[in-house]
């Protein structure tokens, strides 16, 4: 599977993983120790909506252009609608902000990101559009490798791992880059965004996931359309490892995706592992 995130951005993928993450942000900056976000699939940072990626897919227009005309849409989606609201200036949404953006705008003096990206022309996008923030450094690096060498050892850590599925291995790598993540620092926290095709990839990757991170984990699903045909993106996940109870919000935001843009969707909100 291609997410190459050009042609994708502002889909309904993005604003269930946006709004999610600036969810967690939030309980995650209200208070507390300095922390740390490592991004290990960051992008460019900011996308243009009226680029040529953008309007051959044609995704923002079923996503983020009806979120922002939507009178019914939860609170939930207020911090990720004020973003990009701020981003366009109240005009016409043609600029989307990518995780990168969010994360540097939601964090406190004194946090620090570090948002990797292996895609030279991609980091070189990413590095201009975070440029001048203090405590943020962009890597060109593969995000896995980077993500374990760069967390530190102790305090407060959240890790977002949000790959292209471009190759067979990121399931696979996933697992194994959060295990070692929770071996390096156990307080690592972590956001897991996937698309789904299927439900045999799906329970396959959780079940690999259980067996090798001893910690608490969530998973919200948000199906816009029953699993009949695994050659499509049928719906995304968001994975949320050892993180704070968000399980109301994520159901909100997972439920109204898939009932107002989705054809037959549902959502659902389970606990992994114990809590």
């Amino acid at each position: 599977m291609n997410y190459r995130h050009a042609f994708h951005a502002g889909n309904f993928a993005d604003l269930v993983k946006h709004a999610g993450l600036l969810r967690l942000l939030s309980e995650l900056t209200a208070a507390g120790a300095p922390l740390t976000v490592v991004d290990t699939h960051a992008g460019r940072g900011l996308y243009d909506l009226a680029g040529a990626e953008a309007r051959k897919s044609g995704e923002a227009e079923a996503g983020i252009a009806k979120l922002m005309a939507a009178s019914d849409a939860p609170p939930e989606f207020r911090p990720l609608t004020n973003a990009v609201a701020a981003l366009n200036k109240g005009g016409e949404v043609r600029r989307y902000p990518g995780s990168p953006w969010l994360i540097a705008e939601a964090l406190r003096a004194g946090d620090r990101y570090i948002a990797c990206e292996l895609r030279a022309e991609e980091h070189a996008a990413l590095a201009q559009a975070l440029k001048g923030r203090p405590g943020v450094r962009t890597l060109n690096a593969d995000g896995y490798l980077a993500a374990v060498e760069q967390c530190p050892a102790q305090g407060r850590v959240l890790v977002l791992i949000d790959p292209p599925f471009e190759k067979p291995d990121d399931y696979d790598r996933i697992v194994e880059t959060l295990a070692a993540l929770r071996a390096k620092n156990p307080k690592v926290q972590a956001l897991v965004w996937l698309p789904i095709k299927d439900l045999e990839t799906l329970d396959s990757f959780l079940r690999d996931l259980e067996d090798e991170v001893a910690a608490p984990i969530v998973v919200a699903e948000t199906r816009m359309r029953p699993l009949t045909d695994p050659m499509k993106m049928n719906g995304c996940g968001l994975v949320l490892v050892d993180g704070p109870d968000l399980a109301a919000p994520l159901a909100a935001i997972c439920g109204w995706v898939a009932q107002a843009l989705g054809a037959g969707g549902d959502a659902r909100v389970y606990p992994l592992s114990p809590q």
